[in-house]
């Protein structure tokens, strides 16, 4: 039993390692081969009725609810109280999670009046507002954990966006149809009134609650012999709900590439990531937050649960496949501009220590009366 939990442990910390790659193949999977993913997209037990809202209840949307689920399972009740008590700093984090995409949105869709397609604008500024929408990324606190960030804030920042995420992404998809017109506008305030809302209770904010109880359940000490086998699972159910969603998308994509607005796209999804983790940068300072802080904002508004999104939208839009291509660049765009930003924050901090070395040892050279003087 102890060599098949090594066994376990080892395959989850190689496919995590190679985690980027592999989400690599199955996009590529998809855009050659999507039958096998729209087969997996069409598989379903009928549907329930909420709130007088539809939720269809496909593979994917099951998928997604066993990774929310999974993610509850490791938050514990212990590390929020804390942070239950000192408020701001979460506060601040999420509603600079919501507010940071929507100001680029107002400065993107002005900026994009000179390009030619008018549509494909549309297209980008939706699937980005589906991007803007969505709760902070469960991933985030794994980044922020492993580079030794603020541990209660970072579960914090994804729970409860992710609890709140009925009530916080029709809100921000109704701010989002008032930035583009037409047909889109209709779709966008339509789902956010019709749609998302039971849509996120059930798949998203139910299993991620059952999880927490049901850490508080099972218990520390027995999770701990579970967590190989939740890892593994969690990588594939991942992979798997990728390939399915993106199955809808890509083939068509690549069949008929425009690759003049493929790259601003990817430009366009960049910027977004690269400016929400700066503003984590900046919001701890603001707050005057010590690096464990600073590295659990920036990851929590940077990373955003594309997941969520994908299913939301291969549900909902599927009539307009082109708007899951920013979800799909910034799930990609997150995990790479979070290995540059630890990069860029280990530099900035080995500077800094050895900024205030060197002026330690200037002090210490100094004769004492200079010295209580530099100290005043």
């Amino acid at each position: 039993m102890e060599n098949h939990h090594r066994l376990l442990a080892a395959v989850a910390h190689a496919i995590h390692r190679r985690f980027l790659a592999l989400l690599l193949l199955a996009y590529a999977a998809a855009a050659l081969w999507p039958a096998p993913g729209l087969w997996l997209r069409n598989l379903n037990c009928g549907k329930i009725v909420l709130f007088g809202e539809s939720v269809k209840l496909s593979l994917p949307v099951g998928l997604l609810a066993f990774l929310l689920f999974s993610a509850g399972l490791t938050v514990q009740a212990r590390q929020l109280r804390g942070l239950m008590r000192r408020p701001l700093v979460l506060c601040a984090g999420l509603i600079a999670n919501l507010a940071v995409p929507a100001a680029f949105m107002l400065v993107l869709a002005q900026a994009l009046h000179f390009w030619p397609n008018a549509d494909e604008v549309q297209q980008l500024l939706v699937g980005i507002g589906l991007v803007a929408a969505m709760p902070v990324a469960g991933s985030s606190a794994a980044w922020s954990q492993k580079h030794e960030g603020d541990t209660a804030l970072s579960l914090g920042l994804v729970v409860a966006s992710t609890l709140l995420s009925p009530v916080t992404t029709p809100l921000a998809l109704h701010v989002v149809g008032m930035m583009v017109t037409g047909d889109y506008a209709a779709m966008l305030h339509r789902l956010a009134d019709h749609g998302a809302g039971a849509f996120l209770f059930v798949c998203v904010a139910v299993p991620s609650f059952a999880g927490i109880l049901g850490h508080w359940g099972i218990g520390e000490e027995r999770l701990k012999s579970l967590r190989p086998h939740l890892g593994l699972a969690n990588s594939l159910v991942l992979l798997t709900l990728v390939y399915a969603n993106a199955a809808v998308s890509l083939p068509s994509v690549f069949a008929d590439a425009d690759w003049a607005f493929l790259g601003m796209m990817l430009a366009v999804v960049v910027a977004l990531c690269v400016l929400a983790f700066a503003a984590g940068w900046g919001l701890a300072k603001v707050l005057r937050g010590d690096r464990g802080r600073r590295t659990a904002l920036m990851f929590g508004l940077g990373m955003s649960n594309n997941g969520t999104g994908l299913v939301l939208a291969a549900t909902a839009l599927a009539a307009h496949p082109q708007v899951m291509l920013p979800i799909i660049f910034y799930n990609l765009a997150q995990h790479l501009v979070a290995g540059a930003a630890v990069k860029v924050t280990n530099r900035l901090d080995k500077d800094k220590r050895g900024a205030k070395v060197a002026e330690a040892q200037v002090v210490l050279a100094m004769p004492d009366r200079q010295q209580r003087r530099s100290a005043a």
